[in-house]
């Protein structure tokens, strides 16, 4: 249970999350500058896991989620690409441009699964920055 100041706690989770975030980052680009663009998603995704556990990351791969629609359970409704530390959700691409509709899928997805913060990373692009877009909610 926590005890004390509720902003300090915010405000230190706020730093937690942004560290990972950096450190999905430069494992991302690191992955992209080894592998190139022009590869499946799988690919990536595969090396992008081994990067962050390397890296002292716990990482869950096609992680089943469950909604609740109109007071129903819906099991396995959908599942998240990866999730990195019970915190960020990653959602990996290797297409030729991200679209609005990829956003409002990661959107979705914090929402439903209560999580703050996801990253888009669409390795497909000449340079990572491109393709990679924060979502908080």
């Amino acid at each position: 249970m926590f005890h004390g100041d509720y902003t300090e706690y915010i405000r230190n989770m706020e730093i937690i999350e942004k560290e990972l975030s950096d450190v999905i980052f430069k494992s991302a680009l690191y992955v992209h500058k080894t592998l190139g663009p022009g590869l499946l998603e799988s690919a990536y995704q595969k090396c992008l896991i081994l990067e962050l556990i390397n890296r002292g990351l716990i990482v869950l791969k096609e992680v089943q989620v469950n909604i609740n629609y109109l007071d129903t359970i819906i099991e396995n409704a959908y599942k998240i690409d990866l999730l990195v530390e019970d915190k960020i959700i990653i959602e990996c691409k290797s297409i030729d441009a991200l679209a609005p509709v990829h956003v409002a899928q990661l959107m979705t997805y914090l929402r439903l699964s209560e999580k703050k913060l996801g990253l888009l990373i669409n390795f497909n692009v000449m340079l990572l920055k491109e393709g990679y877009k924060r979502i908080v909610l």
